[in-house]
């Protein structure tokens, strides 16, 4: 054991002095895995010691035009953007203008959760930490796959979500309390939460390719359009598709995960997360030390991964939650952290504190073992560790793991009840009601029942008979996961509730159909 621990002493002394720049042949490597998993385009930035020492981009911003990913190419990040979201509040903290701390209802006097007691509770660090008791990724269809909700509407909605755990008795990730964020955000300085991202955070760092609105992301000619694999047994298997450039994260959701960043303008947030908040190349400072000890503070103990035996030395022995970052170790090693993935793109950041190095990997497809490979080959080379073909071996446990969901909805499906539907179809017509989600409207026409979302488009689409009384979606849109769609009867004999669960046992947990709870709409 002391031997063992002596090497391992003497490999991370190796890699730290070794370690003065990206691994020999590491750009040709990235563009091999590219091509090998198919996947469009990549870009990467590393910063080290305070120094950018790789911003580059391989691959198409989109198959259908074959344009270059370059180093200003700007990419979806998804979640990550939930640390620009804590840095704004931030800024307004060193301000004096709130504090973590603060209660919710101090500065939105409107806000109001299921519970009144955890209403009055709630404070602004709760709001960000996943622990509020709401279920993993509750309320996410009020912005997927996009919205006509505004932000402060969608807001209002979450007092319809039911809890499901106490307050603050464990984690559960969320979005919608990063939406209540952004309109804090917006009630506290009096600008929306684009306006304040783009003066309070983009400018000062000189961050002048990223957006924050769908608007500017389709503007900038130089962006990545996302692609999904569709066309397979399930999401995420088959060739890849350019999504419709209407899809992307709704607006309402944007304080959640909706900027798009290059990897020349993210070297600048790695450098200033780093340095604690002080600005690359001046002495002006984004956000106080004292706030950058706050935002990296765990609060919420949080699962251990589970991956196969094959990944165990990847696997950490802490993980935490702070504000908007995961804290965890590698191998030992500190790491902050923070994965996001939204329609067609995913990307990671991985600071290491005490070797002052961090890592901005973004792909503009679903294809997250290029993304999670590279990191953990990039940490294991800044570690001093070997080479471990981590991007690989994910590969090979994602497809095993899709093909396995394949055929579990494939035997499902093949040999369904041959049993209903109980009753004529026009009888399963009707306005029905969630309470937080809105009104669907299932309508029938010469080829059967048809399913509409209030404020959703692309949902849309057919419901085929499955079995029983349950149908199956068919979105008009073919990255919407499709849902099964089950109508309950009561005791006269008339349709009294809707129920909803994914067709797929490997949707992702946005989708998260198994929450709502239709009734039929007054009148009906």
């Amino acid at each position: 054991m002391i031997t063992r621990a002596l090497a391992a002493l003497a490999l991370l002394a190796a890699g730290a002095s070794a370690s003065a720049a990206p691994p020999a042949g590491f750009v040709q490597r990235v563009e091999q895995l590219r091509r090998d998993f198919g996947v469009p385009g990549v870009t990467i930035a590393i910063v080290e010691n305070g120094k950018v020492t790789l911003a580059h981009g391989w691959g198409v911003r989109d198959i259908t035009t074959n344009q270059p990913v370059d180093a200003d190419t700007i990419f979806f990040t998804g979640s990550t953007g939930k640390a620009f979201t804590n840095a704004a509040l931030a800024t307004l903290v060193d301000e004096g203008r709130i504090k973590w701390d603060d209660k919710v209802i101090d500065h939105m006097p409107d806000f109001r959760m299921w519970d009144p007691w955890v209403t009055r509770e709630m404070t602004i660090r709760d709001l960000l930490v996943h622990r509020s008791g709401l279920g993993l990724g509750e309320g996410d269809l009020l912005f997927l796959p996009n919205s006509t909700l505004s932000r402060k509407e969608t807001v209002r909605r979450i007092r319809y979500l039911k809890p499901a755990t106490s307050f603050r008795s464990g984690y559960a990730y969320d979005n919608i309390l990063y939406m209540a964020a952004g309109q804090l955000i917006e009630e506290v300085s009096g600008e929306s939460w684009e306006r304040y991202i783009h003066d309070h955070v983009f400018a000062p760092l000189g961050m002048s390719h990223s957006t924050d609105s769908d608007a500017e992301f389709q503007a900038n000619p130089d962006h990545a359009r996302p692609h999904s694999r569709n066309s397979g047994a399930i999401h995420g298997l088959g060739a890849q598709t350019p999504l419709d450039e209407n899809a992307t994260i709704a607006q309402n959701a944007a304080p959640a995960g909706g900027l798009a960043i290059s990897a020349n303008d993210m070297s600048r947030w790695l450098l200033t997360q780093l340095a604690h908040g002080q600005i690359p190349g001046s002495d002006k400072r984004l956000f106080s030390e004292e706030q950058s000890t706050q935002m990296w503070t765990g609060v919420v103990p949080t699962p251990i991964r589970q991956f196969p035996a094959e990944f165990a030395v990847t696997n950490p022995h802490f993980s935490e939650y702070a504000l908007g970052w995961d804290l965890s170790d590698y191998r030992g090693a500190k790491v902050v952290s923070h994965d996001g993935a939204v329609l067609g793109s995913q990307a990671t950041i991985a600071l290491l504190p005490e070797k002052n190095i961090g890592i901005f990997i973004a792909a503009n497809s679903e294809d997250g073992e290029i993304i999670l490979g590279l990191r953990d080959e990039l940490l294991d080379y800044y570690l001093g560790y070997p080479q471990n073909h981590w991007p690989e071996k994910f590969h090979q446990f994602k497809l095993a793991r899709l093909n396995a969901a394949a055929g579990q909805v494939h035997a499902a499906e093949a040999k369904p009840a041959t049993v209903g539907p109980s009753l004529p179809l026009d009888h399963y017509v009707g306005d029905y009601t969630d309470p937080w989600y809105g009104t669907i409207q299932v309508r029938q026409s010469a080829n059967g029942l048809a399913i509409t979302f209030p404020h959703s488009t692309g949902m849309e689409g057919p419901l085929t008979h499955y079995q029983y009384d349950t149908f199956k979606t068919n979105p008009r849109l073919d990255w919407v996961e499709p849902a099964y769609v089950t109508f309950s009867i009561d005791a006269n004999g008339k349709v009294d509730r809707v129920t909803m669960k994914p067709v797929s046992p490997t949707a992702d947990f946005s989708w998260d159909y198994q929450d709502l709870l239709f009734t039929r709409a007054p009148g009906q």
